[in-house]
């Protein structure tokens, strides 16, 4: 989908140049070392990462806060276009088996910027108009906007 394409129902949607290269931005996705260090935003930080980087393979983080909290996302990769885009989902677990109450699919978008860096665009597709306002509330914006600087900044630095 282009960075410019109209966003899909039930979707929280972020659209950002980033000023690194492609390879790297990748690479901070694809790799579970470097995915660790950017994917949640501070004083959280990401404690466990699983990438099985094939359709239906693991997806699966572990998020801790400051203040001793835990959050498991287990789910698994639907599509994988190194470079290009990424889509997973919490509605499965690894080989496609079913799992609790979906949440998101999460779809990311990459692209050569014109100009150097990347055109990013990372969506949150959810079910029902209230699981997407639950992760508005959540602090989707400032959330995946403070990753996306994390991310950039670790790209910029590989």
């Amino acid at each position: 989908m282009p960075a410019d394409a109209a966003t899909p129902p039930y979707t929280l949607r972020i659209a950002r140049r980033l000023d690194a290269p492609l390879a790297a931005v990748w690479r901070c996705w694809s790799e579970p070392d470097l995915l660790m260090r950017w994917y949640c935003p501070l004083p959280w930080r990401v404690t466990q990462a699983r990438m099985d980087m094939r359709p239906g393979g693991a997806f699966s983080v572990v998020m801790e806060g400051p203040e001793g909290e835990r959050q498991d996302l287990p789910g698994v990769w639907l599509v994988i276009e190194p470079g290009k885009r990424l889509v997973f989902t919490d509605a499965f677990t690894q080989g496609f088996m079913p799992a609790g109450k979906p949440f998101m699919t999460g779809e990311i978008l990459f692209a050569p910027a014109q100009k150097g860096g990347v055109d990013y665009v990372a969506m949150a597709h959810h079910w029902s108009a209230e699981d997407m306002e639950a992760h508005r509330t959540m602090g989707f914006d400032e959330g995946w906007n403070a990753v996306a600087d994390q991310l950039e900044a670790l790209a910029k630095d590989l």
